[in-house]
């Protein structure tokens, strides 16, 4: 395929000034998980699209899951992975692991990838100076082990990072209060991530999934519905439109909304360069959620 010429390439950029000059100086969060975490092409994607939005003025805050290396090394050390409605159950050894790999091995492999590529970061977890305190989650009565419910949000953490010109990397795990005082909970990493925007009143959240985005109907991908409000949401939740795996992702993204982000968004993280085309291109990638 032969390359675009310099007038192609130009014409990108003037495309894109309109949204550089909108969100220069805005706060956004990035969830980044799914398969742009595991695929090395759509890895180094990300991460340019991440250095490309902080070099234009965007205050990005990247958060992070890592559910497929957490499973790999529970199976590892011979012990089964379980989930209650959707949660990871969290024993004690469990939550040593999570620690362990989230806070260890992915938060530094994503930080030094970021500094690799010619960016600057800092990696944290929610233990770190306060940043997410939590107390022990109780879901319909069932016991979830050492799972967090966030309470507060210590966004002066982050605003020291960005205000310092780099982007905070942060991963999932709180800090006990109350009856859990000091002890590492457990966090779902988009459910963080939608503290975390709203806490800061973020522009946006952006949601970095395995899917499309929300389709009107699951089997057809031409039905992506492209933006709705947070009514309509609430709407096509009655309808059963919106329905399994989608439910947790359109709660979080209603979760940030009524926490004060203006616009919450789930992209497509399998097409390289997803956050660039969802926010500095008129037709975008995925679907966006406002109030």
């Amino acid at each position: 395929m032969k390359d675009i010429d310099n007038t192609a390439r130009a014409e990108v950029l003037v495309r894109a000034l309109p949204y550089i000059q909108q969100y220069q100086g805005k706060t956004m969060v990035v969830k980044y998980g799914g398969n742009a975490m595991i695929n090395a092409e759509l890895k180094s994607a990300v991460i340019q699209d991440v250095i490309l939005m902080s070099c234009v003025g965007i205050r990005i805050a990247l958060v992070h899951g890592g559910g497929p290396e957490i499973d790999a090394m529970l199976k590892a050390v011979g012990k089964e992975s379980r989930f209650v409605r959707g949660l990871r159950y969290t024993d004690e050894e469990t939550m040593e692991i999570v620690q362990m790999v989230l806070c260890g091995k992915i938060n530094k492999d994503i930080t030094a990838l970021i500094q690799q590529s010619g960016g600057r970061a800092v990696g944290v977890c929610g233990i770190d100076g306060g940043l997410l305190q939590a107390k022990r989650l109780v879901s319909g009565g069932e016991d979830l082990g050492f799972v967090g419910d966030i309470e507060t949000v210590e966004t002066s953490v982050l605003e020291d990072i960005l205000n310092s010109g780099a982007i905070p990397v942060v991963s999932s795990v709180a800090i006990g209060i109350g009856t859990e005082a000091g002890r590492p909970l457990n966090i779902n990493a988009d459910i963080a991530a939608a503290k975390i925007a709203g806490a800061m009143k973020a522009e946006k959240l952006l949601l970095m999934t395995d899917v499309q985005g929300l389709l009107r109907d699951v089997q057809n991908p031409d039905s992506l519905i492209k933006t709705l409000t947070k009514a309509e949401l609430e709407g096509l939740k009655t309808a059963g439109v919106v329905s399994k795996g989608m439910i947790p992702k359109t709660d979080c993204c209603t979760l940030a909304l009524e926490g004060g982000v203006k616009k919450a968004h789930i992209i497509d993280g399998r097409l390289p360069h997803a956050l660039l085309v969802e926010l500095f291109t008129d037709e975008g990638i995925g679907t966006m959620i406002e109030n």
